[in-house]
């Protein structure tokens, strides 16, 4: 048997381990159940993928996103490792092979949704299969307490009763006290080994500042800290718009959110990691797979969701252990948006009731069928044809997706299937008498091959892009052409996937439900009003907060965050005379902001905010509408 360091040298290119990885994979070699709670960046993978390998046969991984599936795959493919994922895009008569070369291919790893596990054909392979571990990943969905709570994570139970002899390892990155008691019971751990990394995060500062205009503080952390840097928003068109800004102003800057291809997803994140770009502007679907040791700085423009999002997120920068910075940027409007963004469009249980019934209808889905059923699905058309409000009906059918009542599966793809009817001299000479579409032609005729020949899928998105054309100007031409009988057109413009996996049973499929997704309500309550506390809490040392907030006790301030250091002498306790008459000086001859006021008065960012408001105690200054200070005339 070859030992977990020959593995990890052989495979990774390490040759030694990250902390606790070594003791959790001996656990699991000696065939416990494991729960390993590692913080993000700690290298959860390698603790089940290492003994998978030693060991004879093959490891089941239960994992809740397709795309961290396909993910960690790739890497292993890329190793030269046999792995598979069987993701929700296989169809039912395609998994009969790949489970048979689960069982007779020598396959290392095999990666699961929980609701595969609801399929008698799985059950059945997995009863045959030479199984040496059980891993289950994202392992706080199994909980009613966990953040992203998902019930069809129960199904993993049944495992224990194909596999009676095999051991589990669970993993998390954020789990509280409450949520690991409850992974191990609901996975049926006998005196589990337990590890948990703390949450400390020493050399990562943690900063909250209260700032009137957040691009300007941005440039001033960038150019402070001219390293590799990730900038989160809550928009793709907050991410273009920073991005933009960035560029104009002299800084190597892209941008990464969900609406891009995966061309332009792959471009744009190696731009980033080789170093060519210094910071990556993005949504929060940047997530999966970085693990770039030398990120400085991590800035939140908007309050995040939940602690264990933002944790996370903080936590890609400072793997290096050098000094690096997890920011984020409030003003006094952030805390009710984002009571707005994620409160007030909680979904009510009889409008679940209702988008259900409405989603049955719409794919006209009679009573007692549908499951296993999969439609393209144009989210937007949807909302229009029923006039629902966009956002709660999203997070409605999230809960529909969280709950196994559907599969949501997002692909912001419009592709089109075409072949063209005429001959290539045919063609021509109708372009000749059209010429305002013949640009559009050209581009599909170099873009994709065969087109003469066989149906072909194109992408009008990138058609669009390359001729910088609106995409509706491409389809408009597509449409023309087929009206024209020269081509001929199945239009499929999409920006998602439903499959429905059960019957349809209205109220009834709802009312089972019910209790999960108003648990789930009042959690996410809890989560927004522990974000607001963090951010408005300058009296406890952050670091302190969050690993209360994990349910670490720490005696010691971490001397580094935005606290610690207003605590140190940051902050003056004493407002200057000196700085006062320098802002009345500056201000008698026009209103300025208080940026405007730090570059004319050369007064420390850091004391400018307590030195305005007490002057607008004191009646020496006013805000006005344009939010400026001037001068209060006596």
């Amino acid at each position: 048997m070859s030992h977990p360091i020959q593995i990890l040298e052989r495979y990774w290119n390490h040759t030694s381990f990250r902390p606790l990885q070594e003791d959790i994979i001996n656990a699991v070699l000696e065939g416990e159940d494991t729960f390993a709670l590692l913080p993000t960046g700690g290298g959860k993978s390698i603790c089940f993928q290492i003994p998978a390998l030693i060991n004879e046969g093959i490891c089941i991984v239960i994992s809740p996103l397709i795309a961290l599936m396909k993910d960690q795959v790739r890497a292993l493919k890329e190793k030269d490792i046999k792995a598979m994922a069987l993701t929700s895009e296989y169809k039912y008569n395609e998994l009969n092979t790949m489970l048979d070369n689960c069982i007779y291919g020598n396959y290392k790893f095999l990666y699961l949704s929980p609701e595969r596990l609801q399929q008698d054909i799985v059950q059945d392979r997995i009863r045959q299969m030479n199984v040496n571990l059980i891993a289950v990943d994202e392992a706080h969905c199994i909980s009613q307490w966990g953040n992203d709570f998902r019930p069809a994570y129960k199904n993993i139970t049944i495992l224990r009763e194909l596999q009676p002899t095999v051991n589990i390892i669970a993993l998390t990155a954020t789990a509280r006290t409450k949520v690991v008691e409850d992974i191990v019971k609901n996975l049926d751990f006998i005196s589990p080994k337990i590890f948990k990394q703390s949450f400390k995060r020493e050399h990562l500062a943690f900063m909250v500042f209260e700032v009137e205009d957040k691009l300007y503080k941005i440039e001033q952390i960038l150019k402070k800290n001219p390293q590799s840097s990730i900038i989160y928003v809550r928009s793709r068109k907050h991410a273009h718009e920073i991005h933009t800004s960035l560029e104009k102003n002299g800084f190597l800057s892209t941008y990464y959110h969900g609406g891009l291809s995966n061309n332009e997803k792959e471009a744009h994140f190696n731009q980033w990691f080789n170093n060519q770009k210094q910071v990556m502007v993005a949504t929060n679907a940047f997530g999966m797979g970085i693990d770039k040791a030398d990120v400085k700085t991590v800035i939140h423009v908007n309050l995040p969701e939940s602690l264990e999002s933002y944790f996370q997120e903080a936590g890609r920068a400072g793997r290096n252990n050098k000094k690096a910075f997890a920011i984020i940027l409030k003003n006094k409007g952030d805390e009710q948006h984002v009571k707005n963004q994620f409160l007030k469009i909680l979904p009510s249980i009889d409008f679940i009731k209702l988008v259900y019934r409405k989603l049955c209808s719409y794919f006209q889905i009679s009573y007692g069928e549908g499951d296993f059923t999969t439609f393209n699905f144009n989210f937007n058309a949807f909302c229009r044809t029923y006039n629902f409000n966009t956002h709660t009906t999203y997070n409605a059918l999230q809960a529909l997706d969280r709950t196994s009542i559907i599969h949501l599966s997002r692909q912001y793809q419009n592709t089109s299937i075409i072949m063209f009817l005429v001959s290539s001299n045919h063609l021509f000479t109708y372009l000749e008498k059209h010429q305002n579409i013949s640009i559009v032609v050209k581009s599909i005729l170099r873009t994709y091959g065969g087109v003469f020949d066989q149906d072909v899928k194109i992408n009008a998105s990138i058609i669009a892009k390359k001729l910088s054309l609106k995409e509706d100007d491409v389809i408009d031409v597509l449409i023309q052409l087929e009206k024209d009988e020269i081509i001929s057109l199945k239009l499929n413009k999409t920006d998602a996937e439903i499959t429905f996996l059960e019957p349809r049973e209205d109220d009834k499929t709802i009312n089972r439900i019910a209790k999960i997704i108003e648990q789930q309500n009042a959690l996410k309550t809890q989560q927004v009003t522990a974000v607001i506390d963090y951010v408005n809490n300058d009296n406890i040392c952050k670091s302190k907060q969050l690993l209360s907030y994990f349910g670490e006790d720490d005696s010691q301030d971490c001397g580094i965050c935005s606290v610690c250091l207003q605590k140190n002498g940051d902050q003056p306790n004493t407002i200057q005379k000196s700085d006062i008459e320098k802002i009345i000086s500056v201000l008698e001859e026009k209103p300025l902001s208080s940026r405007d006021i730090i570059e004319a008065t050369k007064i420390k960012e850091s004391h400018i905010a307590s030195i305005l408001r007490d002057m607008l105690e004191n009646n020496l200054i006013e805000l006005t509408n344009t939010n400026t200070y001037k001068r209060k005339k006596p």
